[in-house]
């Protein structure tokens, strides 16, 4: 009955034993792959032989701790009894840890699990100083976790290895096998991050005049295109209100703000676009935006194709010409326009024809409209395949300029407009007469009215 009792014991043990080695596996060496960076002497490592641990406990009189390969226990008849366990660990791609215990009758159990376990740890903390570099990654600081990692800015956010790390070391060794792929996110990086910076407000709160001021001290100070980013949305919002719009005016905001049309970054631009298209509501902030209008223009027009700042700028523009007083700065640009206004997309379009729609409204700027070359593909605006919006505008564009032709006289002056100008694609060529004639059928009945209407006109 001694001895059965004895096994028991034994068996017990080697349970427990079996638990704390697991345990440090799970704690300490169970890690994923994916969140240590490797260096090139630790791809060395992996050609050398992996490091055995043997661990000896003796707790009373002749108990013996056997390395080997086996895991098992085994129960002799005699007044010993020896018990074996093998652990293997596996750590990164190729170490292991084996860990035996041998436990004999007439000592108690729960000191040799905690020797076990303390050994374990002993040799798991002389492993994790091999150190897991945190932190940085080959010089960039690491993106700070409260500030989202923007994106399209024209490049990813995970840094690339530099040349001298990309390489493999030549050393003549053959890696014999290859690390298995995480589905972890890799640490994000971004070169351009000087450190975390906590911006003091919410991009949506309604700030007074002190707050304000300190927003535009951050956008006048920082180098960093992710606060200047933060910064001017935050001063986009506020312009939304008639209060704020003059508040940032009497603050000087205004050049800080239109400064940054100035960068090569478009995300940078296109958010100065936005807070200054919602100053330029205000009578007052648009004498002082009209400096920057020939800029704006520019940009507007030799940026990327139906962009999100070519948008920004559009809409800037439109707002800048809802009124007479400074449409003319923009006369330069009208070809321009109306190429964007074939070459475009669908939202381009809707745009380019509001802002056209404002010139048409100013009798004033008929002529050098109306004298413009434009392409003649211009004509299939008129088609009955566009939706409402873009055939309603280009309608009420032709119905403007038809009106603006007879009231100034223009008609007589035909010889003045060559035959790649609006004046006689519109006007001379029929082609539009003919287009908009074909208009009259159209199933959608607030085209066909407004067809009915431009056709009483001519």
């Amino acid at each position: 009955m001694g001895r059965t009792r004895e096994a028991g014991c034994v068996a017990a043990g080697v349970v427990i034993g079996a638990g704390a080695c697991y345990c440090v596996y799970k704690l300490t060496w169970g890690r994923d792959e994916s969140d240590k960076i490797w260096d090139d002497d630790e791809d060395d490592d992996e050609e050398e032989s992996s490091d055995i641990a043997e661990t000896r406990v003796q707790t009373g009189k002749g108990a013996k701790a056997n390395a080997g390969a086996g895991a098992g226990a085994r129960v002799q008849g005699d007044s010993k009894a020896k018990a074996e366990v093998g652990v293997e660990l596996e750590r990164g791609s190729d170490v292991k840890v084996e860990a035996h215990l041998g436990v004999q009758s007439g000592g108690g159990l729960e000191a040799k699990a905690k020797a076990l376990f303390s050994t374990l740890k002993e040799q798991a903390s002389a492993r994790a100083g091999r150190g897991t570099r945190l932190g940085t990654i080959f010089g960039t600081r690491l993106l700070a976790p409260s500030l989202p990692c923007p994106g399209g800015r024209g490049g990813g956010c995970h840094p690339t290895r530099s040349g001298a790390r990309a390489g493999s070391k030549t050393s003549g060794k053959s890696k014999g096998r290859t690390r298995g792929k995480s589905t972890r996110t890799p640490a994000t990086a971004w070169p351009v991050r000087r450190g975390k910076f906590n911006f003091p407000y919410k991009i949506d709160d309604i700030l007074g005049a002190t707050d304000l001021q300190k927003v535009l001290n951050i956008l006048e100070r920082s180098n960093d295109p992710f606060i200047q980013e933060v910064a001017l949305v935050t001063l986009g919002n506020n312009a939304a209100y008639s209060f704020n719009q003059n508040a940032i005016r009497e603050l000087g905001g205004l050049p800080i703000i239109a400064k940054m049309i100035k960068t090569k970054d478009p995300i940078i631009r296109e958010k100065a676009y936005n807070a200054l298209n919602n100053l330029s509501v205000n009578a007052e902030n648009q004498g002082k935006i009209k400096t920057y209008i020939s800029q704006v223009c520019d940009d507007t027009v030799i940026c990327r194709l139906d962009s999100a700042v070519q948008m920004a700028g559009l809409r800037l523009l439109t707002n800048m010409t809802v009124t007479n007083h400074y449409q003319h700065l923009l006369s330069y640009s009208f070809p321009d326009f109306f190429a964007l206004l074939f070459l475009g997309n669908y939202f381009t379009k809707i745009q380019i024809m509001k802002l056209i729609i404002n010139f048409t409204e100013n009798p004033a700027m008929t002529r050098e409209l109306v004298s413009c070359k434009v392409p003649s593909e211009l004509i299939s605006l008129f088609n009955k395949e566009w939706d409402r919006e873009i055939l309603l505008n280009i309608l009420t564009i032709f119905e403007n300029i038809n009106d603006n032709i007879k009231n100034e006289g223009l008609a007589s002056s035909r010889k003045e407009f060559s035959r790649s100008s609006l004046f006689f694609l519109f006007k001379e060529s029929g082609v539009c007469v003919k287009k908009i004639k074909a208009l009259a059928n159209h199933n959608d009945l607030v085209v066909k009215v407004k067809v009915l209407k431009v056709l009483t006109k001519l």
